[in-house]
């Protein structure tokens, strides 16, 4: 009996709300819009065409929030009721960090790669002063575009670490690869295309700055220099441009030198090796080793020495002797040893015979003194 009770008062009360006339919504006056500045009331109400005379009660508001946030100015919406007949809406816009020109036209963009439309006249007030961004079409997918921005983003952050506001210098962005920022560089006479890749922004900027006017001066036809390389960069030239292979003088002081490597003489193509580009010319960055001093030689200093007589020897060819010598005579044997044993014998008798003493001299007497 409780629970039936219950049941039809919730039907009545159901009942109250779906169809008093008090909870329905009796015109676009009932639709309240906050948060708007770039996005106008005009755009926000066509999501509600089909809830005017509507019981609040019945609005989807998760469906309106959706077609909301496909305003290209909306980055979040939120839809509420307010009883017993109102619908209030709050709108997040976007931000623009950049310009794009796609063609003609030049748009504004937003971190998510949002291309954002804007009337000149009220761009030129709100006083914007961001880079252009090239390379980015409405065409491409949402994922690729905000890539892209990223990639410029932190570009820019990184050439304001230091709070020297490096990136003021900045004019524009090409970024039809997301792998290279190609930044169009502002020098005297003509613009110069720099290649800074994804990473190492201000190492790169700085070592760019430091060379630049050596370069242009060594190669006034100088229209882009590739520094996504260590230790070298690449120069590139106008088509017709000089195309000079003298090395680029050392600079003076603490100043890096920076020393054009001659290319290679252009080789017909094989399969194996391309040709060169004549218009591009290597360019190291790395301090120009100092040239040594080349040390005269000692010339060495020769005497004479006096000529030396060698002893000249008389050689004296020998017959070979194939003769037997002949043995010596009887006679002249007896002879000889006979000659010897008489030697033996004298040498013999003179060591037998006993030596004899030599007399010695007698003392003279003294003579007789005489005492007085």
């Amino acid at each position: 009996m409780v629970v039936c009770v219950f049941a039809f008062a919730f039907y009545l009360c159901k009942s109250f709300f779906e169809h008093d006339s008090r909870f329905r919504i009796a015109g676009t006056g009932n639709i309240e819009a906050i948060g708007l500045a770039e996005v106008n009331r005009s755009e926000v109400l066509p999501a509600f065409g089909e809830d005017i005379g509507r019981n609040i009660f019945f609005v989807p508001l998760a469906e309106r929030r959706k077609q909301l946030e496909q305003i290209p100015w909306v980055q979040q919406a939120t839809v509420m009721r307010l009883l017993p007949d109102e619908i209030r809406v709050s709108i997040v816009e976007r931000t623009p960090v950049a310009f794009v020109r796609h063609g003609q036209q030049i748009g504004l963009v937003d971190t998510d790669g949002v291309l954002l439309n804007m009337p000149a006249g009220l761009m030129s007030q709100h006083h914007y002063s961001f880079p252009v961004l090239t390379g980015m079409d409405a065409a491409d997918p949402l994922s690729s575009r905000k890539a892209r921005v990223e990639l410029y983003q932190r570009f820019m952050s990184e050439l304001d670490a230091n709070g020297q506001h490096f990136s003021e210098q900045i004019s524009e962005i090409d970024l039809t690869d997301p792998e290279d920022a190609r930044v169009l560089m502002p020098e005297q006479g003509s613009d110069v295309l720099a290649h800074f890749g994804q990473d190492h922004f201000l190492e790169r900027y700085q070592r760019y700055k430091a060379h630049i006017a050596e370069w242009k001066q060594q190669y006034p036809k100088l229209a882009g220099v590739d520094l996504r390389y260590d230790q070298q960069v690449v120069l590139e030239m106008t088509h017709g441009g000089d195309t000079a292979q003298a090395p680029v003088n050392a600079a003076s002081g603490p100043k890096l030198a920076a020393a054009v490597n001659q290319p290679p003489t252009p080789q017909p193509p094989t399969e194996t090796s391309a040709k060169p580009d004549p218009a591009k010319h290597i360019v190291s960055t790395t301090p120009a080793p100092m040239a040594a001093k080349a040390t005269p030689k000692a010339i060495p200093i020769v005497k004479a020495a006096p000529a030396v007589k060698k002893p000249v020897v008389a050689s004296h060819a020998v017959a070979p002797n194939h003769a037997k010598s002949k043995p010596p005579a009887k006679a002249s044997l007896k002879k000889a040893n006979a000659a010897k044993d008489k030697k033996h014998a004298q040498a013999k008798k003179a060591a037998q015979k006993p030596k004899t003493k030599k007399p010695q001299p007698k003392p003279h007497p003294a003579a007789p003194t005489t005492v007085q």
